[in-house]
């Protein structure tokens, strides 16, 4: 007696079933563009210029005399649109014919563009005002301290973890002074740090007893933004984690860094630290164009083709509102 069994039956078996359902990858929140002053004036060209005036200053005066006049000291601050990036991607009239999710992975295509360019634009922004080559070049120098009114706006983190330097308390109360000293209010102070500092400042034992704003009663009131990974308040700075901070390096590329004779590692991070008023925010920017989608069909190789585009310009806007201090990103043995 013999009956119906796997043994038998393989040729009535899908070796393998396909679900409906597709799987994305995971992705981290984009909010650069919330640390960027945008201006929407810019009528034409690639260039734009802001106009600047310096202070005043006040002189003894005898009476009887002439009085002695100062000129305003005028300057102009200018940045331009350095940016014109793409994504693009097809579809075949084939593959569309042949495959049964073919509408929904087309359905991606506009979503998936988009995130490619608002990613350039997040690591554009994060790597602002760090050292760099060519031109326009960073503001901050590698190596140095980069101090304003005396006070340094790029060090090595003070906290020593496996032999490794890394950010500690000590670099968050460092960093409001510095601020302090370059007259930035301290107001809507935040600091964007790396997992591993986040790490290290969960494993303080002392954690709850160092945040002077227990209420948090900054930006976090509102938060700057949907999907931001708030961490904690230490001496006023809205701590939030970002996996796209720039490298140290004259060229961010990680070479090693030594101010103040204390050498930051290969491959340190540049966490960084500023006030988010929106009149003082670090960074300005304008797009030239928005990212703008063409779609055509290609006769020739039997295709729908799908081109998205986008320019844009950055640039550190107030250098005095934003301190850099390094750590090595391999803390974590």
């Amino acid at each position: 007696m013999s009956g119906m069994t796997t043994a038998n039956m393989d040729i009535a078996i899908r070796s393998e079933v396909w679900s409906g359902e597709i799987k994305d990858v995971l992705q981290d929140a984009l909010e650069g563009q919330r640390y960027v002053r945008w201006l929407s004036e810019f009528p034409d060209g690639n260039t734009f210029t802001i106009p600047s005036i310096g202070e005043l200053q006040a002189r003894d005066y005898e009476e009887n005399t002439a009085i002695q006049y100062d000129a305003l000291d005028l300057g102009e601050f200018q940045f331009s649109i350095t940016e014109y990036v793409s994504a693009a991607t097809y579809i075949t009239k084939k593959a569309r014919q042949d495959s049964f999710i073919a509408s929904e992975i087309e359905a991606q295509f506009v979503p998936k563009m988009t995130r490619a360019i608002m990613e350039d634009l997040e690591l554009h922004i994060l790597k602002e005002g760090q050292p760099k080559t060519g031109n326009p070049a960073g503001y901050q120098v590698a190596g140095a301290t980069n101090a304003i009114n005396g006070a340094a706006h790029r060090w090595v983190g003070s906290a020593t973890v496996n032999s490794k330097r890394t950010l500690g308390v000590e670099d968050f109360a460092r960093a409001r002074f510095a601020l302090k000293k370059a007259n930035v209010p301290d107001t809507n102070l935040i600091a964007i740090v790396d997992p591993s500092v986040e790490y290290v400042l969960n494993t303080l034992t002392n954690i709850s007893n160092i945040s002077n704003n227990p209420r948090w009663e900054g930006i976090i009131d509102s938060g700057i933004a949907s999907g931001m990974n708030f961490l904690v308040n230490i001496y006023g700075f809205d701590v939030y984690c970002s996996n796209r901070l720039a490298l140290c390096g004259t060229g961010q590329t990680g070479t090693s860094e030594t101010i103040s004779s204390v050498a930051s590692g290969a491959g340190a991070v540049c966490n960084l630290f500023f006030s988010m008023t929106p009149d003082l925010l670090p960074f300005v920017g304008a797009w030239r164009q928005m990212p703008e989608v063409d779609g055509s069909y290609n006769k020739d190789f039997q295709r729908e083709e799908y081109v998205m585009t986008a320019r844009y310009g950055t640039k550190i806007y107030r250098p005095e509102n934003l301190v850099t201090v390094l750590a090595d990103p391999t803390v974590i043995a």
